[in-house]
């Protein structure tokens, strides 16, 4: 196992404690078995690893970090790894990418019967559904999802902005006073329209700018290739559909979908579409829009289709329609909420029972006037007013 401890080293080398993702202050790490699922580069390694090396008072041989793809498991399995980092004084061991590693549901479930006090933390991709692998772990493990970047947490990593989270509520009742209170440390609308831009995923600080539409398509590739190839079976022909799938939707969305005139598109059944319109919806590269007063069930057609993310629209995009842009922005910041959120008859978003219509500074409120509980999501703005509240508002709220 000394590869996997030399290469764990040289990880927990790279990591320092500058800024740390809201979950990692959200998860209860006394529990026996983690599960953190999130979309690529939200910072799930960063996490796991941030927790072996600040968050651990763990000796260099109680706590292993290790890769399900890591070339050792050619020739040895999971559970033969955690018994011999076991009988060696080993207590925390985190797994990334379980989902790479095709026995993972059993294998964790017999390390969990095996070990009682060995505590065990994994990450997968958004799109696995940890509890319907082979071997039920609804009852041994706690699971997380972690999104990408809130606006506020972008301002951390960009200035260094350590700004109160605001509920959804807080906003709605409190708007002008924190636009108030954030314009005397900066001007947010500069900021604002280049995390639209660039930076949702921790990576914008990492690189040239230049290059995060380049990385998010590679993610997108990822995705479909490789993570949905090992979750879904997909072959390459498959894989081929999905992403010509992707470039459809990403030339319309948002928009009420016509599913028979896109499956005649891209050359596939109905039944198709529905599951793959699900798995790319799990993935994090979509979301979905229902009309309020309908159910939700896992093959239902979605009566309105957006891109997960702001950054996907301008990497699969030049110049995305603004108003695309910002309606994908606070369905997205509402939706890693773990809010439900509606299409209403009048106005864009209906969460509770609050309407939410989304526009420019020059948006008025001719479609929800009539409306008890309305909020007009503006674009363009630094301060709102009355009912009129500055978009960027709503990306601090985690």
């Amino acid at each position: 196992m000394e590869i996997l401890f030399s290469t764990s080293k040289n990880l927990l080398n790279q990591v320092d404690n500058s800024f740390f993702r809201f979950l990692f202050h959200q998860i209860d790490w006394k529990q026996r078995m983690i599960a953190i699922k999130g979309p690529r580069g939200s910072g799930k390694t960063t996490l796991m690893l941030q927790r072996i090396k600040f968050g651990l008072n763990a000796n260099s041989h109680e706590a292993l970090y290790v890769t399900a793809d890591h070339y050792w498991f050619y020739t040895n399995n999971l559970v033969e790894t955690a018994n011999e980092f076991y009988q060696n004084g080993g207590r925390f061991l985190f797994i990334d990418e379980v989902h790479k590693y095709p026995n993972w549901s059993r294998e964790l479930k017999n390390i969990y019967d095996s070990y009682p006090d060995l505590k065990v933390v994994f990450s997968s991709s958004s799109a696995l559904d940890i509890y319907r692998g082979e071997s039920d772990l609804s009852r041994r493990v706690i699971t997380y999802e972690l999104p990408g970047l809130s606006f506020r947490e972008f301002l951390k990593i960009k200035k260094g902005l350590d700004l109160p989270v605001f509920s959804l509520a807080e906003i709605q009742k409190n708007h002008s006073s924190i636009s108030s209170e954030v314009a005397q440390a900066f001007h947010p609308l500069p900021e604002f329209h280049e995390y639209l831009k660039t930076g949702y995923l921790p990576i914008f600080n990492e690189t040239n700018l230049a290059n995060i539409p380049i990385f998010l398509q590679q993610i997108i590739n990822t995705v479909i290739e490789s993570d949905l190839a090992f979750i879904a079976d997909y072959n390459a022909g498959t894989a081929y559909k999905v992403k010509k799938l992707m470039g459809v939707l990403a030339e319309s969305v948002p928009f009420k979908p016509n599913l028979t005139a896109i499956a005649r598109k891209i050359e596939t059944s109905r039944d198709s579409l529905y599951e793959w319109l699900n798995q790319l919806e799990k993935a994090r590269l979509l979301n979905f829009l229902i009309a309020e007063g309908k159910g939700v069930s896992l093959l239902q057609k979605p009566d309105k289709i957006y891109l997960e993310n702001t950054n996907l629209a301008y990497a699969l995009k030049s110049a995305p329609d603004i108003g695309s842009v910002r309606e994908t922005f606070l369905l997205n910041q509402l939706k890693n909420l773990k809010k439900e959120v509606r299409l209403p008859n009048s106005g864009d978003f209906l969460v509770d029972d609050l309407v939410i219509e989304v526009g420019g500074k020059n948006k008025d409120t001719s479609q929800i006037k009539h409306l008890e509980n309305y909020l007009i999501a503006a674009d363009n703005m630094e301060h709102g007013f009355g009912k009129k509240v500055p978009l960027w508002e709503f990306g601090l709220m985690y």
